[in-house]
C-alpha cells in the first residue's frame, strides 16, 4: 500500500471527510482492521485566504510547496491538495517535489465519463469558476463541455463560500441560492454539475436533486484510496 500525503486545513471540515473516506474505502476493499497510510500537513487556512484575497498565489505556491516538501520527506508516495481552488499552484507545487500530485479535476472528469456524460455546471469559488487551471483542464485533457453561472450568481455563490459556509454559517438562503443556480446550470443543458469546492458537500445533498451532482469532494478521497492500493508498476 501507498503511503498517502494529504495538504489539509483548506478547510479542516472537508480535510476530516478526506481523512473518513479514505479510510472506509481502504477498509471496504481490504476488509478487516485495515486502514489507509497516510500523513497530514494542515496548514492555518486563514493565512491560504489572505493570500487568495490579495492575489498573491505565489506566496500561497510557497505555503502548500513547503507542506508538500514536508510529507515527501515524511514518506508520502504521492500527494493529494484537499481543496479544488488550491489546485491552481498544482504545477509550481509539483516543480519542489518528485512524487506526483493526484489532481482533483482529473478524477473527476473520469468520474463524469464513467456516468456517459459530457456537458456539466461547475460551482465553486470565483477562482474556479472562472480562471482555466480548472474549466481548460476539464475541456482540452477531457474534452467535456464546462458550463458556469452568470456574474451575479458567481459572485452570490463565492461569497457564501467564504462568509457562510467555511465559518460553519449555513442558513436556508444559501442552499435556496445553490438550488436555484443548480437548476439554472440544468436548464441551459447541464448533464451534471460538479461541486467543485471541497466544502459544497456539507448542504448540498444528492437526494434532494435529480440531476447527478459530483461531490469533488468524495471523487477525490475515494480516488486517493484507490491510488494507493495499486500495485505500483
Amino acid at each position: 500500500m501507498k503511503t498517502i500525503g494529504l495538504i489539509g486545513g483548506m478547510s479542516w471540515e472537508s480535510s476530516l471527510e478526506y481523512y473518513r473516506i479514505i479510510n472506509e474505502t481502504v477498509q471496504r476493499k481490504l476488509g478487516g482492521f485495515h486502514s489507509a497510510q497516510s500523513l497530514m500537513y494542515s496548514g492555518d487556512f486563514a493565512v491560504i485566504e489572505d493570500c487568495q484575497h490579495q492575489g498573491r498565489w505565489q506566496d500561497a505556491a510557497g505555503l502548500l510547496a513547503d507542506a508538500a516538501r514536508k510529507l515527501e520527506k515524511g514518506g508520502a508516495d504521492f500527494l493529494v491538495i484537499c481543496a479544488n481552488t488550491m489546485h491552481k499552484v498544482v504545477p509550481e507545487v509539483q516543480k519542489h517535489i518528485k512524487i506526483p500530485i493526484l489532481h482533483i479535476a482529473d478524477v473527476t472528469a473520469r468520474a463524469i465519463k464513467e456516468r456517459g456524460l459530457r456537458i456539466v455546471g461547475l460551482l465553486g469559488t470565483r477562482y474556479t469558476m472562472e480562471e482555466d487551471f480548472y474549466k481548460d483542464r476539464l475541456v482540452q485533457k477531457h474534452g467535456l463541455e464546462v458550463i458556469i453561472p452568470g456574474e451575479k450568481d458567481r459572485e452570490l455563490i463565492h461569497n457564501l463560500l467564504y462568509d457562510q459556509i467555511r465559518l460553519g454559517d449555513i442558513d436556508q438562503a444559501a442552499r435556496n441560492t445553490f438550488k436555484k443556480t443548480i437548476d439554472d446550470l440544468a436548464s441551459e443543458g447541464a448533464e451534471g454539475i460538479i461541486l467543485g469546492c471541497t466544502e459544497i458537500f456539507l448542504f448540498v445533498k444528492q437526494e434532494d436533486y435529480k440531476i447527478p451532482l459530483f461531490d469533488t469532494t468524495r471523487i477525490h478521497a475515494e480516488a486517493a484510496a484507490e491510488f494507493a492500493l495499486e500495485e505500483n508498476p
